[in-house]
């Protein structure tokens, strides 16, 4: 059974391919359900402390972004090439991007009280509707589809690249980031794309599950979800700072 393309690189076209026909036992939907329900935990635990911590001692913010960042890169990376470690791996991941997730929402907080809450309110909607509308057949995942949220979704990751890279030669782009009709335009376009790949997500795991991989995986699959989650997370927060910043 040939695998779906997803635009999310940890769930990619060949992530199960290897893992097919594997002795033993193999991926459940509930089984991965289960172990994205303890990233989940994961996340929370060491987002609450971060948060707990920036009341505390705001100057702490600065280094447990930077571990959680780059740390959660270095995890990210291994466990992509490494699957077979992702009962371990993946966990790891979690807790590091807590880090980040808890310092830049209690940083938020305090500039736009209840703005935190408000994202997690959206990611948590939008992963329900689009599930319900994956599995009830009303977003049909054609190739076409498929192609076109991987090509968006690479646009998107090339250009936070060379954002990046030419702000470190002072340009920036003001009116991308800036809480005008431009910036808020482009954030609606990077949140819808980010929710669409959670789609992509749900067939590939579906597929990965009927496809009989090994039982490990559903640590993987269960990997890449969050990582979408995060994204997507991220993005609606920053669209509501955006939008906060109008007022």
């Amino acid at each position: 059974m040939a695998l779906m393309k997803t635009a999310n690189p940890a769930l990619s076209a060949s992530a199960f391919q290897d893992q097919v026909g594997a002795m033993g036992e193999t991926m459940t939907l509930s089984g991965t359900i289960n172990k994205t329900g303890i990233l989940l935990v994961c996340v929370v635990a060491t987002a609450a402390w971060t948060w707990n911590e920036f009341s505390r001692a705001p100057e702490m913010v600065g280094p447990l972004v930077a571990v959680g960042a780059i740390g959660g890169l270095i995890v990210a990376l291994v466990t992509v090439f490494k699957k077979q470690w992702s009962p371990v791996t993946a966990p790891l991941y979690a807790l590091l991007e807590g880090l980040v997730l808890g310092s830049v929402s209690a940083m938020l907080e305090a500039r736009f009280p209840g703005i935190p809450m408000q994202a997690v309110g959206l990611t948590f909607g939008t992963l329900a509707v689009l599930l319900l509308a994956y599995r009830s057949g009303l977003i049909p995942v054609t190739q076409k589809f498929k192609l076109g949220i991987v090509a968006a979704t690479g646009g998107i990751a090339l250009f936070y690249l060379i954002m990046i890279v030419l702000g470190f030669f002072g340009v920036h782009f003001t009116a991308i980031n800036g809480s005008g009709a431009i910036g808020i335009g482009f954030s609606l376009f990077v949140v819808g794309i980010a929710a669409l790949n959670l789609v992509l997500d749900f067939d590939f795991i579906e597929s990965g599950v009927r496809a009989g991989a090994a039982k490990y995986m559903e640590w993987y699959a269960a990997f890449g979800l969050m990582v979408t989650l995060i994204w997507l997370y991220l993005e609606i927060l920053r669209l509501l700072s955006k939008i906060r910043s109008r007022d």
